[in-house]
């Protein structure tokens, strides 16, 4: 049985494994193309150690074409909140060095989450997109994700406001979603 420190040290482990995204190979390629990560990314945008990481060890649950086999560090996304200037606002940054930043159901279920918990709070919702669009692997799944994510924005509509970054070669629904956010 392990005790509460090995316990407490695996944790870390993961945790540290999670924040290397696709790790160093993928990381150096986005830096070699003048790109920052996601983690970057939501670090530039945040108030200094405001930002509150959500799901961080969420996983897919696919099968399909070998993807059970694969581990997909944070399921591609990173979602939670902070502050901007002070200012409540909920984010998501599509993680490319993770799978391309493709959306399956359970990265699709994290971006819910944060959307849902922006309008409960009044909040503004930021989407940082760098993606392939759905997950293929996933089907129907990845597709429903997306599904939840529109109806989201149109829910949102007016009510918060919300912000689309597109920072990278984004396809399908990664491109849709940001046609029908206000910025």
């Amino acid at each position: 049985m392990a005790t509460v420190q090995e316990k407490i040290a695996l944790m870390h482990a993961k945790k540290e494994h999670i924040q290397q995204g696709g790790g160093q190979k993928r990381i150096d390629k986005q830096h070699s193309q003048g790109k920052m990560t996601a983690r970057e990314r939501i670090e530039k945008l945040f108030d200094e150690n405001t930002f509150v990481e959500l799901d961080m060890f969420m996983k897919h649950r696919c099968t399909n074409f070998g993807q059970d086999q694969k581990d997909l560090p944070g399921e591609g996304v990173i979602t939670g909140y902070g502050t901007i200037d002070g200012r409540l606002v909920y984010a998501f940054a599509q993680d490319f060095t993770v799978e391309g930043g493709s959306l399956g159901e359970k990265h699709a279920h994290k971006i819910w989450k944060v959307m849902d918990l922006s309008m409960k709070m009044g909040a503004p919702c930021i989407g940082i997109n760098d993606s392939g669009g759905a997950r293929i692997q996933e089907a129907v799944d990845a597709l429903s994700g997306y599904a939840g994510i529109f109806y989201r924005n149109t829910a949102a509509s007016g009510v918060v406001p919300q912000i689309s970054v597109i920072m990278g070669p984004c396809a399908g629904g990664a491109v849709y979603s940001p046609a029908i956010t206000d910025f």
